[in-house]
């Protein structure tokens, strides 16, 4: 055995462990607590469901993660991504759930299942595999490089627009950039790739109404507050509200007034109750994390290894900054929930999974 084999990677470990435990929990109970007693008649209810459900499950997930060996992802790769399609394709079917003008999840019996969440690992499993196949030119051939992870990346985009999860799509796209130029591939290459996602968001945006509405909103949050605005001003207020070090834990009065205070708006809760400063701990935490995965990845020997733990703390730190900018009106409203905090049973699972495979690399490499 290899000295220094089969440690615990404590930065990534004792940062997720705070962000979990200390801050989703503690966050979801306060955000929570009123629409659990209007809904279930108990101010528990939706932090008992995340804990017994999306805990208890996401456990497994992060021991399966770290458990398994993850050279055996490798392997399975093809079989693992095609599957994640498959469930993407199943939401064109009556399976498939709408919410608005998205249809992002599948009710089989009761369990609701987002494949969009999912893809988000499978996508980084598959890429990682892709990257480090038989194949030695994909970084620097146009026709066997860059067409082909087009092909893939483009693919993948169209079926999340088409469902209305723009926002899944963007996140991917850059995770799946940043894990090709890691990889070695050219910067003309990623001029390309930027300029062709670019055009077909803006067709998308200006396509469909909803999407056009969102940007126009974000250019000016003055227009229709109580309509499209009224979230991103609201959010605005609430944080406002927080100042310096926030109005106490549990102690929000403004959350009632707040769209999806549970999900996509649940920073802002946090920074009303802890403020500015709590708000900044939290961030400092999700940078620690993702800094324990970069740290990892050029830690790893093994390339397969090094993409894989790389795109998973690429695609967390994403995540988390994409949903904090829209807390913050710095890019437009978006549906994207906070890892390990936002209630949400499927994306806790699959983020915990995440962590898990993470550690594996790093205990392994």
């Amino acid at each position: 055995m290899k000295r220094g084999a089969h440690k615990l990677d404590y930065l990534i470990f004792f940062s997720f462990l705070i962000l979990l435990l200390g801050v989703g929990l503690a966050a979801l109970a306060s955000a929570s607590s009123d629409l659990g007693i209007a809904d279930h008649n108990d101010p528990f209810f939706y932090l008992k469901d995340q804990i017994i459900i999306g805990l208890g499950i996401g456990t497994l997930g992060f021991l399966a993660g770290y458990l398994i060996d993850y050279r055996l992802y490798k392997k399975l790769a093809s079989f693992i991504f095609v599957g994640s399609i498959g469930l993407l394709l199943l939401l064109f079917t009556p399976l498939g759930m709408v919410s608005g003008a998205a249809r992002r999840w599948i009710d089989v019996g009761g369990l609701t299942i987002q494949p969009s969440e999912l893809l988000k690992l499978t996508i980084v499993i598959y890429l990682a595999a892709w990257l480090t196949g038989q194949k030695s030119l994909r970084e620097k051939s146009f026709s066997e490089g860059l067409v082909p992870f087009l092909s893939i990346i483009g693919f993948v985009s169209l079926i999340l627009l088409f469902q209305g999860s723009t926002s899944a799509a963007v996140i991917i796209c850059l995770t799946a950039c940043a894990m090709y130029m890691a990889s070695g591939a050219r910067w003309s290459f990623l001029i390309i790739i930027v300029l062709l996602g670019a055009l077909l968001l803006a067709g998308f945006i200006m396509a469909t109404p909803y999407r056009a509405d969102r940007i126009k909103s974000f250019l000016n949050p003055s227009e229709d507050t109580q309509g499209i605005s009224y979230q991103a001003n609201q959010a605005l207020m609430v944080i406002g509200s927080g100042g310096w070090t926030g109005v106490g834990y549990g102690q929000s009065q403004a959350k009632q007034f707040l769209p999806e205070r549970m999900t996509d708006s649940i920073f802002a809760i946090i920074a009303e109750e802890v403020g500015f400063i709590g708000a900044m701990f939290v961030i400092l935490i999700f940078m620690a994390l993702v800094t324990g995965g970069i740290w990892a990845a050029f830690k790893t020997r093994d390339k397969f290894g090094y993409l894989l733990v790389l795109g998973l703390a690429t695609i967390i730190g994403i995540q988390a900054a994409v949903h904090m900018a829209s807390a913050v009106a710095l890019i437009p409203t978006t549906g994207v929930p906070l890892p390990f905090i936002s209630y949400g049973n499927f994306s806790m699972v699959v983020f915990m999974t995440m962590v898990g495979i993470m550690l594996n690399i790093r205990k392994n490499s």
